[in-house]
This record gives structure tokens, C-alpha cells and sequence, in this order.
């Protein structure tokens, strides 16, 4: 006889409710902060610390580890403090009028989003300016809060006409009622962290903390946590971390690395912030982004701490240096961001192996996938000179109907691509114009194996799991193009020949 729960069918019939009352309880105290928030903006500060637990463990670290989750903040990232405090500062002093004033900002994308967020709460236009490098998350995210965007080459310098920095306060002098507040110069940002962050900290460990580890960019955290900290405990240690590639570390020191670009958003500079006071911060630490990426990633998946890249730096950076300390002796380590603005980045397993961060996904299989890639497999590279304008390139997409053109330099190299999508995004989406140089057509970030280094078929096919084409080159010189249909044909066709043998 059926009992009505065969085949997973529930019974026709209403059962009693639970006894709430009876069952076992976990109950918290209340959090007597104020109930109702009356904007998003109060919601700013108070972010957790929390204690680590497996990392430090299986590094061998003695001490306790403690992160400060400021990934927890409204807008994801540890800028909502100093976004929030320059702005109640301008409009204090006048400079910011409600309605009225046009904020600019230039960024490397976490105070830009700081910054819309309070512009959307308190009514201003927001202009933010980023290099191409930061996320589209990050530019996603800035839309969606009403800001306008404005994107700079990443390798331009500081100091160059095309630089993020230059180009806010080229606008700022163009655009009627604008203000750029400046993060870089504006003591706001130390301030925020000096009155906010570092308190924090202090209220959660009883006054008793012997080092605190942070990611310096504009460097306004370390600073403005390490000098409060300092007054009530002389004797902690600040550890800054800094990528190669950055001279924050060793301004007296220009060449301290050959490195010119680093993945990791966010921290280091080629400048010296005024908001840095280096005479705050004990020891420096340099970080890479293999090492930084790799921690990003051991944070989210050992600790459960939803954070980014640059949270793996600040990370890596602290375990090198609380190798130092003794059982007992606490260390905080800060998060600045969240995972939220990498998903198409270090999230990425495709990503980071493109990049040899991590081990390529293996796939024994499949018979062709540790099969060595050759110019076979390709499409012939296109080749258009740098020096050529956007129209030739445009009618040499048309006239050899292929879907990349390789951009090459006077000697042969590729410099980059240019594709009819990414063009046509350009003239539709940011009012480009064909008149304007290649270069502003010019894809530089784009996915490519080289022969040199012996890619398989395999590592092909992941890239395309996350790029329409990757691009082949031997050393610097493209080869060709492979797009999904390529290396589908190429082994179905390699397929039917194995098997006619």
C-alpha cells in the first residue's frame, strides 16, 4: 500500500508547524547602534575584524591574525570612508553645492564608486577618471550609480598629458561648477581613517595591537591609521605593501624594478601621494601579483572572505612580515576591496592561467587538449602599421573579411588589435570618431599565446572560454588568429583523419 511519498510526491495534507519555541537557539546581543540608517551613506565604517584562522596556520605564523573586512563597506571597498568624508568636507566649506557642483574625480575605480555613491545620495554629477587597466565591473558598477566615465591609458604616467590625474583637472577647468577633491593631496583621506578606521581597530583589540599590515596607493589608510595607532601603542609595528612596479616603497630608488605593469587594482603609484607620510611606516614589503592573485584567492576560499586582489597583497605582505612576531602578539592585516569588481578577473580560473598564475585546468580526455599549438591551427595574422587611420583599418576589415586586425609597430611587433565590435562600441558608446588616431581604436588588452613558450590546444580552448579570439604570436610578432570555429574544425578534421588511419 502507498504511503503518498513514493516518486517524491508529498502528501495532500497540512502538517503541523514547527515549535519554534522549543528548539535549540543561538542568540547574539543586539547591536544597540542607532536602528534606522537615514541614508546609505551612515552606513560607512564599523567593519568587522576578524580573527584567520586556516592561512596562518598552514604558514606557520605564531601570532594572531586578525582582518579588517572593509570589503563589508556599502560601496565594497575601504574608499567609502575617505568618498563620504571629503565630500561632507567640500560642502562644509562651500566648495561642494548640492544640485550644482560636478565632482571629478580620478581613480583607480573604488573611491570613484565612494564617490557616485555619495553623488547619487546627496545630488551631484559625477565624472570619474580611470585607466583602461581597472575593471569593468568597477565601470559597471559606476554607471549603474549615475557617474560618468572617462577612460585614460593605463601606461600613461602621472605626470603625462593622458594620465587619469591630468586629464580630471583638464576637465575640471573645461566643465562649469566642477570640483576635483583630490584624494591624492586632501588630508580628508588620512583623516577618514584616522578618526574611523584605526579607532576601530583599536575598540576591537582593547588597545592592544603590535602590527598592522596595509596596501599603500594614495597611501591615505596606512598613513592615517598608523599615526593614531601609534598614539596609543608606540611600539606596533605598520608594515606597508607595495607592488613591484610602484615607487612608493623606494622613491630614492626608480629602478628598483624592470616591472611596468601590474594586474593588481588599486595600490602602488609612480608618484608620491601627498597623503603618504612614510615616516609613519616601519617596514615595506614588496608584493607581486602572482603571490597577491593567488592569496586573493586562498582568502575567499580557506577564510570565506569575499575580497580582491589587492587584499591578497595586503595578505601576502602579512605573513612575511608576522613571521616575525610570537604567539600572543596580534597582527591586522586590512582587505581594502571586495570580490565583487574581479569576477571576469583573478575569479577567473581562464584568467589567471592566461596570465601563469595559476596551473592550466587539466582535461586527459580529450586527445588533442596537451596537443602542441602550430601556426596551422591559425588564421592568418592581418596586419595594419600603427601609423594607419581608423577608415584604412576599417576598410581592410572589409575588404579581407577577417575578424582581427593585428596592429604592428615599425619594427613588427604587435602593439595591439582592432576589431569591428570594438569599434563600432567606440563610435556608438563614447562618441568616438573616426578622424581620431588608431590608437584610440587600439585593443590592448587582449588574450594571446606564443609559440615560443609551446601553448597546447588545451589552453587555447580555455582563453576561449573568456575571449572571442586569441591572438598568435612568436615572441612579438603575430602569427595569426584563433576563434572557436578554428580549433573546432581543425580537430574534428585532425579527428576523422586519425580514425581513416
Amino acid at each position: 500500500m502507498s504511503n503518498g511519498t513514493e516518486n517524491g510526491i508529498i502528501p495532500n495534507k497540512i502538517e503541523e508547524y514547527f515549535n519554534l519555541k522549543d528548539m535549540p537557539h543561538i542568540v547574539k546581543a543586539l547591536d544597540r547602534h542607532q536602528k534606522i540608517q537615514p541614508n546609505i551613506l551612515h552606513a560607512i565604517g564599523n567593519t568587522p575584524l576578524v580573527k584567520l584562522s586556516k592561512i596562518p596556520k598552514e604558514e606557520g605564523i605564531q601570532c594572531e591574525m586578525y582582518a579588517k573586512c572593509e570589503f563589508l563597506n556599502p560601496g565594497g571597498s575601504v574608499k567609502d570612508r575617505i568618498a563620504y568624508r571629503m565630500v561632507l568636507d567640500a560642502e562644509n566649506k562651500g566648495k561642494l553645492v548640492p544640485g550644482k557642483s560636478v565632482i571629478i574625480e580620478p581613480t583607480s575605480g573604488n573611491t570613484g564608486i565612494g564617490l557616485a555613491l555619495a553623488a547619487a545620495v546627496r545630488g551631484y554629477r559625477c565624472i570619474i577618471v580611470l585607466p583602461e587597466k581597472m575593471s569593468d565591473e568597477k565601470v559597471n558598477t559606476l554607471l549603474a550609480l549615475g557617474a560618468e566615465i572617462v577612460r585614460t591609458p593605463t601606461e600613461a604616467a602621472s605626470s603625462d598629458p593622458d594620465s587619469n590625474i591630468m586629464v580630471a583637472h583638464r576637465l575640471s577647468k573645461e566643465i562649469p561648477n566642477a570640483v576635483v577633491l583630490d584624494q591624492y593631496n586632501n588630508p580628508c583621506n588620512p583623516l577618514a581613517h584616522y578618526d574611523g578606521t584605526a579607532e576601530e581597530i583599536l575598540w576591537s583589540l582593547d588597545d592592544d595591537v603590535d602590527m598592522v599590515v596595509m596596501g599603500a596607493g594614495t597611501s591615505g589608510t596606512v598613513s592615517g591609521v598608523a599615526h593614531k595607532i601609534k598614539e596609543r601603542c608606540p611600539n606596533c609595528i605598520v608594515v606597508g605593501v607595495d607592488p613591484q612596479g610602484s615607487i612608493l616603497a623606494h622613491p630614492n630608488d626608480l629602478n628598483q624594478s624592470d616591472v611596468q605593469f601590474y594586474e593588481v587594482e588599486g595600490i602602488g603609484y609612480d608618484f608620491l601621494p601627498r597623503t603618504l607620510d612614510r615616516t609613519v611606516v616601519d617596514q615595506w614589503v614588496k608584493c607581486d601579483d602572482k603571490g597577491s592573485l593567488r592569496m586573493a584567492r586562498r582568502l575567499i576560499k580557506d577564510e570565506g572572505l569575499l575580497c580582491g586582489g589587492s587584499s591578497g597583497s595586503a595578505m601576502w605582505g602579512a605573513i612575511q612580515a608576522a613571521r616575525a612576531l610570537k604567539p600572543g602578539q596580534k597582527c591586522v592585516v586590512l582587505l581594502p576591496d571586495s570580490i565583487r569588481n574581479y569576477m571576469t578577473k583573478f575569479i577567473s580560473d581562464q584568467w589567471m592561467e592566461a596570465r601563469d598564475f595559476k596551473v592550466a585546468h587539466p582535461n586527459d580526455k580529450l586527445w588533442w587538449w596537451n596537443k602542441e599549438v602550430t601556426e596551422s591551427l591559425t588564421q592568418p595574422a592581418e596586419r595594419i602599421s600603427q601609423q594607419s587611420t581608423v577608415m584604412e583599418a576599417l576598410e581592410k576589415l572589409q575588404k579581407t573579411q577577417a575578424p582581427v586586425l593585428t596592429i604592428v609597430n615599425d619594427k613588427g611587433s604587435i602593439v595591439g588589435v582592432f576589431t569591428a565590435d570594438h569599434a563600432r562600441r567606440r563610435l556608438a558608446n563614447l562618441a568616438g570618431s573616426t578622424a581620431e588616431e588608431l590608437s584610440k581604436f587600439t585593443i590592448k588588452k587582449y588574450y594571446k599565446v606564443d609559440l615560443q613558450t609551446k601553448p597546447t590546444y588545451g589552453q587555447v580552448s580555455r582563453l576561449l572560454d573568456i575571449a572571442p579570439f586569441v591572438v598568435v604570436v612568436d615572441s612579438e610578432s603575430p602569427v595569426g588568429v584563433i576563434m572557436a570555429a578554428d580549433l573546432l574544425l581543425h580537430t574534428a578534421t585532425e579527428k576523422i583523419q586519425l580514425n581513416g588511419k
